[in-house]
Formats: structure tokens, sequence, C-alpha cells
């Protein structure tokens, strides 16, 4: 009967134990490869090969196409700000090129010495307002190759030129040279007004950068040993006035104020040396100084020269009878140095309404058509003129027919002081 009792089967999947064999318990049958059955199978969790795939794929494109898109924003927002920052460097640069002045400033002179480094030389000139900008300047003579080439020496420099221009100037070479123009009628001091624009031998001088104390010092030199045919009858107290000969002249850089007014005086003796103008003014009953204020006042009365040996002709024939020159021009000229109003009464030696003879001295620079008018008076015997407001000069001979002149020609004119 115990060999009727079937044994339990084991649990369904699960192997058997392998049998051994009672008399040798090292021998033992190979276990088998445990099998699941169907519905044993499809309860385990199995791997989805394709999901696996995307989700690897998923991670590839997060970890390297996410990052790239910041990335390239700021590569083309640093792109675009080079861009701008270049246009900008080059829009200043552009402008600080650019003059620092308008066409009517001052000219500048500048002494550069020799061994100063281009740095130097910018600043120099940024200092005195000659260029806009020191960095402009020092880029400009690198880029082109000019920051060994810029030359020592005083150079008149005007801030109306641009940088390009200021550099060539300074690595030309060449001896600078400018143009100077003092004008007939112009006074040494008298500013140049809305009604009469000449301006003032002065103001010229000014204008090329010359200071006020140099301007002043020169004019009151002594000239006397170095010119003694213009200057022989000027009194010692008498200042230059009319003695700056009026005409455009050409100045080496670097000139002193006295160096240019011995310009205009070594002309002015050349004037009178080739027209004979002492002898002339000699048989006119004048010596060259009185020749020349006379002059002068023919200068301011009738600034053409048309006109201007017949005008001469009335005021030496009232000279020589001892009456009054009767000028208006020369109370005007007491009156605006002594900044007083015009009036034909005013009390000065200059007041030639009032005063007989001739003002105590020039009253501005005569042109040489002027002096030579004195030198050579036209024939006539007027006693009377009037400059119209046709700006055409009127004679008479008679008071009655100065005073038609005024009438008919001089409503405007005749009735400012």
């Amino acid at each position: 009967m115990k060999n009727d009792i079937i044994p339990p089967r084991p649990p369904l999947g699960i192997p058997p134990r392998p049998s051994r064999n009672p008399h040798n318990p090292n021998d033992s049958q190979p276990i088998p490869t445990p099998t699941l059955s169907a519905p044993e199978a499809f309860s385990l969790p199995l791997r989805d090969e394709s999901q696996t795939v995307a989700s690897s794929v998923e991670e590839v494109v997060d970890s390297t196409v996410h990052p790239r898109k910041p990335y390239v924003r700021w590569v083309v927002i640093g792109t675009i700000g080079i861009i701008l920052l270049f246009g900008g460097l080059l829009a200043w640069y552009i402008m600080a090129l650019r003059p620092a002045a308008s066409a009517d400033a001052a000219r500048i002179n500048v002494a550069i010495e020799s061994g100063s480094a281009p740095s130097q030389i910018s600043e120099m000139l940024q200092n005195e307002k000659v260029i806009r900008s020191k960095m402009a300047f020092d880029v400009y003579v690198r880029i082109h190759g000019l920051r060994n080439k810029l030359q020592a020496g005083t150079f008149s420099l005007s801030p109306a030129d641009s940088t390009a221009q200021i550099v060539d100037n300074l690595t030309s070479g060449k001896a600078e040279q400018f143009d100077i123009t003092f004008y007939p009628g112009a006074t040494l001091d008298i500013a140049s007004t809305s009604a009469d624009k000449t301006p003032s031998h002065r103001q010229v001088l000014e204008k090329l950068g010359y200071s006020s104390n140099e301007i002043t010092e020169a004019f009151n030199a002594s000239y006397v040993a170095e010119y003694p045919l213009l200057f022989s009858d000027k009194p010692n107290s008498a200042n230059i006035e009319g003695y700056i000969y009026g005409q455009t002249y050409k100045i080496a850089s670097g000139s002193s104020v006295k160096q240019i007014l011995s310009r205009t005086f070594a002309e002015y003796e050349t004037q009178i040396k080739e027209n004979n103008i002492v002898k002339a003014y000699s048989d006119q009953g004048l010596n060259l100084y009185q020749g020349i204020t006379l002059a002068s006042i023919i200068q301011r009365e009738v600034p053409t020269a048309a006109d201007q040996k017949q005008v001469a002709q009335v005021f030496l024939k009232r000279y020589r009878e001892g009456g009054l020159l009767g000028s208006d021009v020369t109370y005007h000229y007491a009156a605006d140095k002594t900044g007083v109003a015009r009036d034909f009464n005013l009390n000065s030696p200059y007041n030639t309404r009032k005063v007989v003879g001739l003002p105590p001295g020039p009253i501005a620079s005569p042109g040489i058509s002027a002096l030579l008018a004195v030198a050579s008076p036209a024939p006539g015997d007027y006693v009377y003129f009037l400059s119209g407001d046709d700006n055409k000069t009127y004679f008479a001979h008679t008071n009655e027919e100065h005073e038609a002149n005024i009438v008919n020609h001089c409503a405007y004119k005749c009735s400012l002081p």
C-alpha cells in the first residue's frame, strides 16, 4: 500500500528538483530550463524597444538642440551690437575730424618744438581749440602713416580747417605763409560797426591769433631808426595811426606783430619813393606827416578814387586860406575814439568844424589814391562838396550852391550827426 501513495506534484511552472542517486549523492541530473505558461508570460512587464529608442532620441535632442537656441540668439545680438558700436565709432570719428570752428574763426599761431611726440602735438592743438579731438588726430596720423612726418616750427593754423588740412599743413615741410589784409580807411583801434564794416588793424591782427598785449606793444614801438623816411616828420608823441599801408601781404608763419608792421612800413616807403611824394607834398606846402594826415581825411570822406583829387583841391584851398576844413569825419573819429556820441560841436582838437587847420594827426590809413590826390590835386576853385544819398560827390563854388546840393541830393546823409 505504501507504494500506492502518489507523491505530490510540484507547483505548476516550478521545475522538479533533480533526483539524486541514493548510492551516489554527487550524481545529479541537469536542472531543466524553466518554462512559463502563457498566462504567466503575459503577467510579466515587457520592455518596449521602440519606446526606448524614442526616449533616447528625445534625450539627445534635449541635450543638444535646445541649448543651441539661446546660444544662436546671443551670437546674433552680439553681432548686431558690434555693428552698431562700429558704426557709432565711425560716425564719431568722421565728426571729430571736421573743423573745430566756423569759417570766420581767427587763425592761431602754434609753435611745435623739435622732438615733440605726436601725442604732445595733438594735445596742444586740442588745448588751442585748433582741432576737435586729440584722439581723432592721433588715429588719423596713425592710419595714414604720418606720425613721423609732423614738422617742427611755428604754424599759423585755422580752426576752420579740417583735421586732414591741419595735418597737411604740419607735414608739408614748406615755409608756412598766410595772407593778411590791412584796409585803406581803417583805423588802428576803432572797431568796425554796422555803418562802417571796415575792420580796424587791431581786429585784423586779433583774427590771426595775435594777443592784445603783443599788438599794443607793437603799436607803441618806435620804428624811426628802421624807416627814417616814413617817420622823419612824425612827432614823437604821435602814434602810428595812418602809417600802416593798406594792402594784402604774404607773411611767413611765426612772424611777430612788429615784423608784420615792418612789412607795411617798408611798402609805404617804397610807394613814397616811387611816386616822389615828399617833393610833391612840399610843393603843396605840406611835409610828409601833414600830407598823410590830409590824405587820411580824404580817404574817409570819399573812398572812391574818382573824386579824391577834387576833394583834395577843396581842402587845400581852405587850408591855404586859413579857414576851417569843416570835415565831418574828423569829429567822427574823435567821438568814436573816446566813446562819446558824434556831435559837430564836440570839443576836440580833431574837430575841424571848430578848430582851424589840420587835426593833430592822421585819422586812418590812406590808400595810394588818396596819397596821390594830395600830391597832385585836381584843378579848380571849388569851396564845398558833399557825398549825396546816391554816393555821388557834389561840388559847389558858393554856399548857396552847396545848400541847394544838400536839399536836392543829401536829405538822409546830411541829417546824420
